[in-house]
């Protein structure tokens, strides 16, 4: 009975494979290849401070684990999420006791951008003066979230998520090593490679339910059939908050005005995948609309609105449809900026410039003594002239020249609309003669 209190329960797969050695790194080729930055860093027999900035799952906490060993200092790991000051004082105090006895030491902050300024001030001194060398991990940009003081003592590494092909090197090793009496169809490999979405630790995971699911049901074959119905598979990789979600938006934004309708309507599919709110989608579509499509087709203001509408009456899924046919006719239609920049030139103008006062004959005469003041003399009334346009009459205020901030583009309805002010403002021409 002894054995019952004294085994010690079995590592999770993530952790009984977690490398021991660079070399047995799978992935981040970029940085620990022969020749790369991290390994020259390992070869060079000085660890410096850095930032390892990437998805989850793609091996920072092992990368900081690794660095301590190969330089054999101690190693005290944080939690942004959990720590304060209190704590990282506790963790300088072991580190001078460490120092004490002659060994340094690795002070690795998970999730650092999730300390604040004074948390993140509090950690400064210690990296300044050389008592800790400093290994933060981040899933977030730290351009936006490390202060910028701590930032510029630290190197910045990007990890990237893991290649299907890194995922299945993965697979191989956690069967030779865990799971070499399971036998996995091909199709549930794909299944589970495609879920994982380049998160290692995601993937071990799902073997590990895998397995546990198998060794339950009492099966030794695993195909696409048993993970669909023994493991419970969420969405995609996707934080709506941080810069995953930017980084897609901006593609969908950008393969719309770049019109790819395929390209819109695959970031689109991703986002509302991934859990993205479609009533924000449906916003930022409207707003693709004005931004880059503008008057050259005034229809698709419409179309956007349209889908909104549709999908606050139908919601998802089905109003889901109303989103991707309003991005393909977005991406499709013709583009013009030339509103979205005239308007931000004139803002720009107005807010740098005085205040002009509104010429006279283009103020309002409700009273008589604002007629007797001249207040709305010599307007010429547009209806009235050929055209309906007074030729020469100027509106803008005195002593201002004409900015022309509008330049239509020469396509969709914008390349008539450019006709118009060529022809109007010949008649302007013939009016000053």
């Amino acid at each position: 009975m002894a054995d019952l209190f004294t085994t010690a329960p079995a590592a999770p797969l993530a952790e009984a494979l977690r490398p021991k050695t660079l070399d047995e790194v799978i992935g981040q080729s970029h940085l620990i290849g022969a020749g790369k930055p991290l390994r020259l860093a390992f070869e060079s027999g000085k660890p410096h401070s850095m930032i390892l900035w990437g998805p989850p799952g793609v091996g920072k906490t092992t990368l900081a684990r690794l660095t301590a060993s190969a330089f054999n200092y101690d190693f005290i790991a944080l939690s942004a999420v959990f720590s304060g000051v209190k704590d990282i004082r506790a963790a300088m105090e072991q580190a001078e006791q460490n120092l004490g006895l002659g060994k340094k030491t690795i002070l690795f902050v998970d999730e650092i951008h999730r300390f604040n300024k004074s948390q993140q001030d509090a950690l400064l001194p210690f990296v300044e003066s050389g008592l800790v060398v400093l290994i933060g991990a981040t899933t977030e940009n730290p351009s936006f979230e490390v202060n910028s003081a701590l930032l510029s003592r630290a190197q910045v590494y990007v990890l990237e998520a893991l290649t299907d092909e890194e995922l299945r090197q993965l697979f191989t090793r956690a069967q030779q090593q865990a799971l070499a009496d399971l036998h996995f169809e091909e199709i549930a490999i794909d299944t589970l490679v495609g879920y994982a979405d380049g998160d290692a630790r995601r993937f071990l995971n799902l073997l590990e339910q895998a397995e546990t699911a198998a060794r339950a049901g009492g099966t030794t074959l695993i195909d696409a059939e048993f993970v669909k119905n023994a493991l419970t598979l969420n969405a995609r990789r996707f934080d709506k908050g941080g810069d995953n979600f930017y980084d897609q938006i901006s593609a969908l934004h950008k393969s719309v005005r770049g019109s790819n309708p395929d390209a819109a309507l695959y970031w689109l599919c991703r986002m509302l995948d991934g859990g993205a709110d479609p009533k924000y989608l449906s916003r930022r579509i409207i707003r693709m609309a004005w931004e880059d499509i503008g008057l050259a087709d005034p229809r698709a203001m419409q179309v956007a609105n349209d889908a909104a509408t549709t999908f606050e009456r139908l919601g998802s899924p089905e109003g889901d449809l109303a989103l991707a046919q309003a991005i393909i006719y977005l991406a499709i239609a013709a583009k013009s900026n030339a509103g979205y920049m005239a308007y931000n030139q004139a803002r720009a103008f107005v807010k740098k410039d005085k205040s002009r006062e509104v010429p006279v004959h283009l103020r309002n005469a409700p009273t008589k003594l604002m007629k007797e003041l001249g207040y709305g003399h010599e307007y010429r009334y547009a209806h009235d002239e050929p055209d309906a346009y007074a030729a020469g009459e100027t509106y803008l205020p005195d002593g201002m020249p004409e900015p022309g901030w509008y330049r239509p583009v020469p396509r969709g309805l914008e390349s008539k609309i450019a006709d118009k002010m060529a022809y109007l403002r010949q008649l302007d021409q013939d009016a000053k003669k």
